[in-house]
């Protein structure tokens, strides 16, 4: 199955009502035909990491050509078991 929305991570967008900007890092596509991509916004001005949010796709505008790409050859997945409680 082809995951329409995925190419767009990695690219920056904005959303058409809140103006939310940052970098597509999550796409999700449901049943019900609501895809969501997650975007990641920058730091503050101090530096803190301020929180991810869904958007609908078709709400978001790409904003900047140049994607990000991130070079996990080195490796490639995560190598040990979740934590159990």
């Amino acid at each position: 199955m082809e995951t329409k929305g995925a190419e767009k991570l990695g690219y920056k967008f904005r959303d058409k009502i809140t103006g939310f900007t940052g970098i597509a890092t999550g796409f999700v596509q449901y049943i019900s035909g609501c895809n969501q991509l997650l975007i990641a916004p920058e730091c503050g001005a101090d530096g803190a990491l301020r929180d991810s949010n869904w958007f609908d796709e078709q709400r978001m505008v790409q904003v900047y050509q140049e994607r990000v790409a991130l070079d996990n050859s080195h490796t490639p997945g995560f190598d040990t078991m979740a934590p159990k409680r």
